[in-house]
């Protein structure tokens, strides 16, 4: 099974209103494993590694959010898929 990685930026009102929780929910569901991290300047950045069509469904969902979020903008990259990544965390970065 081929596994691909993409490191995104998620601009908005993406925190205080349960985005790393939430992307961690659709993350462990799509069998995605990564992080989601609060960063100083009040974006968060998503770590996703997984089948490519998972990464594709969850990057969908960065758009959305939580009803509590306002996505402005996702930029994500593709990036070499990290050695040692298990699992899918949360918690601030930076």
């Amino acid at each position: 099974m081929s596994r691909i990685a993409k490191r995104c930026l998620v601009a908005g009102r993406v925190q205080g209103v349960f985005y790393r929780a939430s992307t961690r929910e659709q993350a462990r569901a799509l069998g995605i494993e990564g992080h989601a991290l609060n960063l100083p300047d009040g974006r968060v950045e998503v770590l996703m590694v997984g089948t490519p069509e998972a990464v594709e469904r969850l990057e969908a969902w960065l758009w959305e959010g939580p009803p509590g979020a306002r996505v402005t903008e996702v930029i994500c990259e593709t990036v070499p898929v990290p050695e040692g990544v298990s699992g899918f965390r949360t918690g601030w970065g930076g």
